[in-house]
């Protein structure tokens, strides 16, 4: 299984309404192109001295090949959702990994 891990650092003005833009918008959204299997969001509960809030969403993918397929067809247009919606308001950084346990 593929572990694809979205942190994200949120400025607190807008921390509370992004997380219910992540929760009924966006993750939806994600999960409606059938490539995850499933997904967690968890709050980061070390303060940053930044003025934001992190999180890290997580989806699961069944193969590497279905990921790569989300990368190809919809990531890019949901970045640009986000960063539409929040525009210098959060800087994010994503890992891909193998779950083996």
């Amino acid at each position: 299984m593929i572990l694809f891990n979205e942190t994200v650092n949120i400025d607190n003005a807008v921390a509370a309404n992004w997380l219910q833009w992540m929760q009924e918008t966006h993750i939806p959204e994600v999960m409606a192109t059938t490539f995850f299997i499933k997904f967690q969001i968890a709050k980061v509960m070390e303060e940053e001295d930044n003025g934001g809030s992190t999180y890290a969403i997580q989806y699961y993918a069944r193969h590497m090949d279905d990921l790569l397929e989300y990368h190809r067809e919809h990531d890019q247009a949901m970045q640009a959702k986000m960063q539409a919606k929040y525009p210098g308001q959060f800087v994010a950084f994503r890992t891909v990994l193998e779950v083996v346990g």
